[in-house]
């Protein structure tokens, strides 16, 4: 029987052997290893996704056990986190452009920073919840906008 892969901190390892782990209760325990002991504690278990992060002499480690169904999303291309495609930016509120940070034809990522808006005193970064390239920009600095109002458009 081939080793389990394990998932570890977001790098994949083969399991070992060699390793004892005895359990104090249903969180804490010892591992013990090449004459070495490790105390631990589970701090989350979720065992819908095969996941644990524990603490081990007082560092924190993300386990996942790779299994068969992981294999198949990944080679369907289901494990990809969805980007969405923007279409246009609004005015979430009324307010007064203070600073435009992009420019026609820049291409945009998500947290990408788009502009800045006055509004009650307070100056609110809009920044870019998908992927695009500017079209159009449709305000100025210093332009008072309603809500709703479209300010950038996107290709």
């Amino acid at each position: 029987m081939a080793n389990p892969i394990w998932n570890i901190d977001n790098k994949q390892v083969a399991s070992g052997s060699g390793a004892i782990v005895q359990w104090d209760d249903h969180k804490f325990f010892t591992l013990s290893y090449k004459g070495k002991s490790f105390f631990g504690e589970v701090l989350e278990d979720n065992t819908e996704s095969n996941a644990l992060k524990l603490k081990i002499n007082h560092r924190v480690f993300t386990l996942k056990k790779e299994g068969e169904l992981d294999e198949l999303i990944a080679a369907m291309g289901l494990d990809k986190p969805k980007v969405r495609k923007l279409k246009e930016l609004q005015a979430p509120m009324p307010g007064r452009i203070v600073n435009i940070a992009v420019e026609i034809g820049q291409e945009l990522e998500v947290g990408d920073e788009i502009l800045s808006l006055e509004a009650m005193k307070m100056e609110n970064v809009l920044k870019a919840e998908g992927i695009g390239r500017v079209k159009e920009i449709n305000v100025s600095g210093d332009q008072v906008v309603e809500k709703g109002t479209i300010l950038i458009e996107f290709e």
